[in-house]
């Protein structure tokens, strides 16, 4: 009787804790199809978490560094949100009365750029960061944060039911889900500013601390020409922004950015262009088991697409040994239920 007692009660408990584990069961990367880069990463997760697995990494080493523009967040209608925001404050805004020329000219090289296909002039890249270090060049680091999130506010071009606040590729943020359940801190590590990165992820719930950009120098209130060695910073006094440039976070100065910041080589590190190859092969020469991951945005009826130009970053990402996520393959959504692409309309 003892032993049938025993039998009975137990299997009922025993059927409680399997109901129970497969109701709380999390089901990860429903916006995602069957694909290669999917099967790598999940196969990469499992094995390096495994602790009876030689892979095994340990939590204080699971690292994994994002790109942001064009990786998990909209590179849209050809340009960076960064580009279009200075755009935006050069050629629109009304309370930029400081028209400096270097500003005005970059902003209208992104102007002819985005809407009359005319190619930017060469080293680009830093042509607008010392513009975009000129243009806010005064603001507070608060004005500045409230200046960034006032503009994401609007509707991108080419897109209806979504704004760039909103411009995130949905099946991505499911990897931020994913990584952090399985221990992994992730960074975002772009080359655009840090102030406007912090601004845009803030709603995902990435700590300002684990956001490295494109950097100028700050001053405080009553600072003036003093160095900061020199100058002890009063109570109420706030951070202001200068036009002084300190370092643009592309290609090389990603891994010096990396090892400044977090001191350590990523396991894992997922971009969309050359300007995140030096980030990648970085990962590529640590001593644990690393993966890296490559978006081609190659779907032009769900985003803007330039076929041609995806097509060839492919063979290169597969050629230099990364794995390839393509958007029109492997994502079941890009932005999301709602959102539509349209004709562009430049409004004038």
């Amino acid at each position: 009787m003892k032993r049938k007692f025993t039998f009975v009660v137990l299997l009922p408990m025993a059927f409680m804790v399997m109901g129970c584990n497969n109701g709380q069961t999390k089901q990860y990367f429903k916006l995602w199809n069957d694909c290669n880069a999917l099967t790598t990463l999940k196969s990469y997760v499992e094995d390096v978490t495994n602790p009876n697995s030689k892979n095994f990494i340990p939590v204080e080493d699971r690292i994994a560094t994002f790109d942001m523009d064009g990786t998990f967040i909209g590179e849209l209608y050809k340009t960076y949100f960064e580009y279009n925001l200075l755009e935006y404050r050069a050629l629109e805004d009304e309370t930029y009365t400081v028209k400096d020329e270097s500003v005005v000219q970059a902003a209208q090289n992104i102007r002819d750029f985005v809407r009359n296909d005319t190619p930017l002039p060469s080293h680009f890249d830093m042509v607008h960061a010392y513009a975009a270090a000129k243009a806010y060049a005064g603001m507070s680091v608060t004005q500045f944060d409230n200046y960034v999130k006032e503009f994401a506010k609007k509707t991108p071009f080419g897109f209806k039911g979504m704004t760039y606040a909103t411009s995130f590729y949905k099946p991505m943020l499911e990897v931020f889900d994913y990584l952090k359940d399985n221990n992994f801190t992730y960074y975002v590590v772009s080359g655009s500013d840090r102030s406007i990165c912090r601004a845009l992820v803030g709603s995902l719930g990435i700590p300002a601390n684990r956001v490295i950009g494109m950097d100028v120098v700050y001053k405080s209130t009553n600072q003036g020409t003093e160095e900061g060695v020199d100058y002890t910073m009063g109570v109420g006094e706030e951070l202001f922004r200068t036009e002084e440039l300190i370092i643009k976070n592309l290609k090389t100065n990603k891994v010096k950015q990396i090892y400044q910041e977090i001191g350590k080589v990523p396991v894992l590190s997922f971009g969309n262009s050359s300007g995140d190859c030096a980030m990648h092969n970085y990962c590529m020469s640590n001593s644990y088991k690393h993966e890296t991951f490559m978006l081609v945005a190659d779907d032009n009826v769900r985003d803007h697409a330039n076929l041609a130009e995806g097509a060839k970053r492919q063979k290169l990402w597969e050629d230099a040994g990364y794995t390839v996520v393509s958007m029109k393959n492997d994502f079941k959504t890009i932005y999301g239920d709602g959102v539509e692409v349209v004709p562009f309309d430049w409004g004038n």
